[in-house]
């Protein structure tokens, strides 16, 4: 009889009633659990909006109270300083992280000092700035460290050492303005003067150098960094000029106080 029953519902095309039930439970699930993702994602893109929008309120007190008497209420740019629109995050965070802005006083160029905000007030800054209109971002950590020395040796030869000195030991320009010495740079820094071409330095956007190729050129300065000078005293990494003069000075004058020396003790 129960063979006969279950060989008829297969030739009517009925479900069991623990199946319906199965396939009820599961297009349940399923929906709870689209529901339950789509509220997820949404919740943590109100939650990640509301967090850029204070802060971006809390950089635009700041710069009101610490940067518009150069830069104008709106970052638009005075006679005393340049617009900041468009000059991106980037920007922000290499010229207020290394404490050249705000600049204690007129001159050729900013000089690095002290910083003067913390981490999350420069964040804050960086993200009024950039709000105003589209510039270069904080790179991210996988562009800070490179794996090809020798391609970042040769790209900063041609590239920075004109400037820079080879050994990143910095040099003089015109005017009274200078290109900085790179030892104790942070990286992100390094990286941020790239793309962002602060005082006289050029930009190097992604055309020029790629962002594997800057991270190797800031490998192989935290690598000169990092190894010293192998042939002793360094004299401040300035090249053949600095070394001749040494010699002159100090190794030639010893042997004209021996020479004088000797002469007057044989007399």
């Amino acid at each position: 009889m129960s063979t006969s029953s279950a060989s008829a519902s297969r030739r009517t095309g009925r479900r069991s009633p623990l199946a319906s039930a199965a396939l009820l439970l599961i297009g349940l699930l399923a929906t709870g659990g689209v529901y339950a993702a789509v509220t997820s994602a949404t919740s943590a893109d109100a939650a990640s909006e509301t967090q850029v929008a204070k802060l971006t309120a809390d950089g635009e007190k700041l710069f009101a109270a610490n940067c518009a008497s150069c830069h104008g209420l709106q970052a638009q740019g005075t006679e005393d300083a340049p617009t900041l629109i468009g000059v991106g995050a980037a920007s922000v965070d290499f010229q207020v992280g290394t404490g050249r802005m705000p600049m204690a006083a007129q001159g050729p160029q900013a000089e690095k000092k002290p910083v003067q905000f913390t981490d999350e007030q420069i964040a804050a800054l960086a993200a009024w700035v950039a709000s105003l209109g589209p510039g270069p971002s904080i790179p991210e950590a996988q562009y800070l460290e490179g794996d090809d020395l020798a391609t970042g040796a040769e790209l900063f030869r041609i590239n920075c050492a004109m400037c820079h000195n080879v050994a990143g030991a910095g040099g003089a320009l015109t005017e009274g303005k200078f290109a900085p010495a790179l030892a104790g740079v942070e990286a992100k820094h390094i990286y941020e003067a790239m793309i962002t071409g602060p005082q006289n330095m050029p930009v190097f956007n992604d055309a020029n150098i790629s962002p594997e190729d800057k991270a190797n050129i800031i490998s192989y300065l935290k690598y000169v960094e990092e190894s010293g000078s192998p042939g002793g005293l360094d004299l401040g990494n300035l090249g053949p000029v600095s070394e001749g003069l040494f010699v002159w000075i100090f190794a030639l004058g010893a042997i004209v106080a021996i020479t004088i020396w000797l002469t007057a003790k044989s007399n």
